[in-house]
């Protein structure tokens, strides 16, 4: 048992659902899907909240388990000292949001430790300072699970909602993953205006969610490009697809990505939502 950085209270690694861990959307008797099957009929709910809770105890992918579990278990040297999270990363922000950022997993020592996607990793520094500077986030950082962030008619969301191993997901843990993030853009598509894809991995997800949603995906399928905007039309209205690089250090250290680039998406997502 190690104490959480923020409240002090002492938790195992991983944390059980509702133990009292900030943020944690489940109960000690939310369902939990352990097969794919499993997750496509437990994806089947119109209340988020409920959604949010079930993706954060599911367990159908094996690998993924026992890794996301692994790293919670051994930690990062750095991180000694604190409880992991371990568990699958639920959407985070605004239950009706004008603006959907879809990335593509969380970090081993990141979301797999703070419990909050793009939470405690250098992508998510980017992202969250970004976002601050635009006008999207209350704080320019986002360090841990109850640090008193928040999204401004935002909502993040990971395409696979465990940490993979090498941040490389195989095609069936993305297809098991699937009906939660499809789920997710169904129930708030009333309010979405704008979809941020970080990456050609988000680019690709958001597509197949959209259609899924009833949207009219363009076909061919738009290739994936920084400050890409494809326009795609639903029962909803019409929304826009934004792509943007992925802040991973990758990008951002090779200066493919610049804070004067990742600022100009999101200000041209407010722009086309009205914000």
């Amino acid at each position: 048992m190690l104490p959480h950085p923020i409240t002090g209270q002492l938790f195992p690694s991983p944390v059980p659902p509702g133990t009292g861990w900030p943020e944690d959307p489940a109960a000690g008797e939310t369902p939990v899907a352990r097969t794919p099957a499993d997750v496509l009929a437990l994806a089947d709910t119109d209340d988020l909240a409920e959604l949010d809770a079930r993706v954060s105890v599911c367990s159908a992918c094996p690998r993924l388990v026992a890794w996301r579990e692994d790293v919670a278990t051994t930690k990062r040297a750095s991180f000694a000292d604190q409880p992991y999270w371990g568990r699958p990363i639920a959407g985070w922000g605004s239950p009706t949001p004008s603006i959907l950022i879809v990335g593509l997993a969380p970090a081993a020592n990141g979301g797999n430790r703070t419990g909050r996607v793009f939470t405690g990793d250098s992508s998510g520094d980017w992202l969250f300072a970004s976002l601050h500077r635009v006008g999207l986030a209350r704080r320019a950082t986002s360090i841990h699970a109850g640090d008193g962030q928040g999204l401004i008619d935002a909502r993040m969301v990971a395409t696979v909602r465990c940490a993979p191993p090498e941040n490389k997901p195989t095609p069936l843990e993305r297809d098991s993953c699937a009906p939660w993030i499809q789920q997710e853009i169904r129930l708030v598509a009333p309010s979405v205006r704008v979809v941020v894809s970080l990456g050609a991995y988000g680019w690709s997800a958001a597509l197949r969610s959209l259609g899924t949603a009833g949207y009219a995906v363009p076909r061919p399928l738009p290739r994936f490009a920084h400050a890409a905007e494809v326009p795609v039309t639903g029962r909803a209205g019409t929304l826009a697809l934004l792509g943007c690089y992925h802040p991973s250090q990758h990008n951002t250290f090779t200066g493919r990505l610049t804070t004067d680039m990742l600022d100009a998406v999101f200000t041209r997502a407010k722009d086309l939502a009205a914000l």
